[in-house]
């Protein structure tokens, strides 16, 4: 077991939540994940392991994630959310073609918020950053 699941797990034991076993697949996937699945990837990933599983269970238990700040929701317009289990403060590279979404390492904004804060008078929790292009893989060029 990854040292990340066992502070995932041992922080959901303190938040109460229960751990079943579609629990701990998912949250398995999330973590093991790089590709910043849909609801309908991770269903798909795991119901041959768990055949009476739904989408709607898996959307749950995203949700119950989420409200216990091991999970982020990604949306992008019109398109299905995306969930990333990576709560390290990083950035995405989104690619127009094929819709690969990839971390990269940026210190945080912190002056942004700050600014935004003072100019807007809103109270920041938090900003998103996405650039958008063409992946390598797309554009047939491979990184060196």
């Amino acid at each position: 077991m990854t040292v990340h699941l066992e502070q995932a797990l041992a922080k959901l034991k303190t938040t109460g939540v229960r751990m079943t076993p579609q629990r701990h697949a998912i949250l398995s996937f999330l973590l093991d994940s790089m590709t910043h699945p849909t609801a309908d990837d991770i269903y798909k990933s795991l119901e041959s392991k768990f055949p009476n599983m739904s989408v709607a269970t898996v959307y749950n238990n995203l949700k119950v994630f989420i409200e216990a700040g091991l999970v982020r929701e990604l949306t992008y317009g019109d398109s299905s959310s995306r969930f990333d289990a990576d709560m390290t403060d990083h950035y995405h590279a989104l690619c127009e073609v094929c819709g690969k979404i990839t971390d990269f390492e940026y210190p945080p904004l912190h002056d942004v918020e700050q600014t935004a804060a003072h100019q807007t008078g809103f109270k920041v929790r938090g900003h998103r950053l996405e650039v958008y292009g063409v992946c390598a893989d797309c554009t047939g060029i491979t990184k060196h």
